[in-house]
């Protein structure tokens, strides 16, 4: 099931101007998350021992959120998605939060089938 992200700052992906990507974060493979999580401890390197969980991994999430949006576009390079600038971060961010509490999607994303 692919959700869609609206970027506030739109990003330029192969010559065009990309202003919403698709993700699916259940799409995220076993090497996925492991280059999500080496790019996270490579950025880790130059600060003093910290205590991180995976919930609480913030760049993982970055990286995760990320590999979402490949999962479902594999034409994107993950140096394209580095582009991404001001809030479009966090809500990337939040993409990789959600998968690492076993979410899918935000309960404001959720489609209510049962409608009353």
């Amino acid at each position: 099931m692919s959700n869609k992200i609206k970027l506030q700052e739109p990003i330029t992906i192969n010559g065009k101007q990309i202003k919403e990507l698709e993700y699916d974060a259940l799409q995220i493979t076993a090497q996925q998350f492991s280059e999500a999580c080496a790019r996270s401890s490579a950025i880790d390197k130059n600060k003093s021992f910290s205590f991180k969980m995976r919930e609480n991994d913030y760049s993982l999430h970055l990286y995760l959120g990320m590999f979402a949006i490949i999962a479902v576009n594999p034409e994107i390079d993950i140096t394209d998605l580095e582009q991404i600038k001001g809030f479009d971060v966090l809500a990337i961010a939040d993409i990789g939060m959600l998968f690492t509490l076993r979410r899918s999607v935000a309960p404001s994303e959720e489609s209510n089938s049962e409608e009353q």
